[in-house]
């Protein structure tokens, strides 16, 4: 169940999948009932080590569900702990930092109590790690296909957080849903698709003085330039793009962040397809 503005809007979980799809994804209990974690190398892992034992042990109890399922379904191409650590969870916690300031300066107000959104989640990334991180917010996952919403509901259970919804569903569907579309505080997309798909999939989910916040590589300036227009159409502007604290693997990461200062003309979002076919 979504509350917006006192209006209640029933959200259903719609999972529309058979018996047999469902145990052929289910992994045995005893492999996600987890008393004694492999040791996972911390070193430079800046971020993770922020977090407190209940957190982390939550962050630990998702890499295993997340590598567990990965052998019966594609939810990663990243096979082993220490990398799903250094590609995945300290990569999604690294935008928190830049995010949380760029809240409390451009958007005046405290950054508890958020409603973040994460658009087409897949795995739960950066979506998940946040929730766990922050179980202040409330965060709502947004991916359109089954299984993964099967995997998500089942990371959600086991580690217990109550702060977190899944919902089955196209951004371009619920960005002109009413429950929905422009009730977030902040949207997330992470690798996900160019930057003028991104803001056209995510702005329209996002209250006036809200933001958006999309990480990239080391250098997305030309992918930015390029959306400049698509983020005015949207009712957006550019706020900055910051440098981002990550020791991954894949290099010096940045975070992209647009500020909602208009609301979004009812066209927007276009149907569904429409926008990675014909970006603005």
């Amino acid at each position: 169940m979504l509350l917006t503005n006192g209006t209640r809007c029933m959200v259903h979980f719609n999972l529309q999948f058979s018996r047999g799809t469902f145990f052929k994804h289910l992994i045995p209990r005893k492999s996600t009932t987890l008393c004694h974690h492999k040791p996972i190398n911390t070193t430079s892992l800046s971020h993770f080590g922020t977090l407190n034992s209940h957190q982390k042990d939550q962050i630990h109890l998702y890499i295993d569900a997340l590598l567990q399922w990965n052998k019966r379904m594609n939810l990663t191409a990243v096979k082993e702990i220490d990398e799903v650590m250094e590609r995945h969870v300290e990569d999604s916690l690294a935008i928190l930092p830049p995010l949380k300031d760029s809240y409390r300066t451009h958007c005046g107000t405290s950054y508890d109590n958020l409603k973040l959104v994460d658009v087409g989640t897949g795995a739960g990334l950066p979506g998940v790690v946040l929730g766990i991180a922050c179980p202040e917010w409330e965060v709502t996952l947004i991916e359109s296909l089954n299984k993964r919403c099967v995997f998500l509901e089942h990371v959600v259970s086991i580690i217990g957080s109550s702060n977190i919804q899944i919902v089955r569903g196209r951004a371009e569907d619920l960005g002109q849903n009413s429950c929905f579309r422009e009730q977030f505080d902040i949207a997330v997309a992470r690798a996900v698709a160019e930057m003028r798909v991104l803001v056209e999939y995510c702005l329209p989910l996002v209250r006036v003085g809200g933001l958006f916040i999309a990480p990239k590589g080391h250098d997305p300036e030309d992918e930015v330039k390029r959306a400049e227009s698509a983020i005015h159409k949207m009712g957006g502007s550019l706020l900055q793009v910051c440098s981002v604290q990550s020791q991954s693997p894949l290099g010096q990461r940045t975070a992209v962040i647009c500020s909602k200062d208009r609301l979004t003309p009812k066209k927007y979002p276009r149907n569904t397809g429409t926008p990675a076919k014909e970006p603005l």
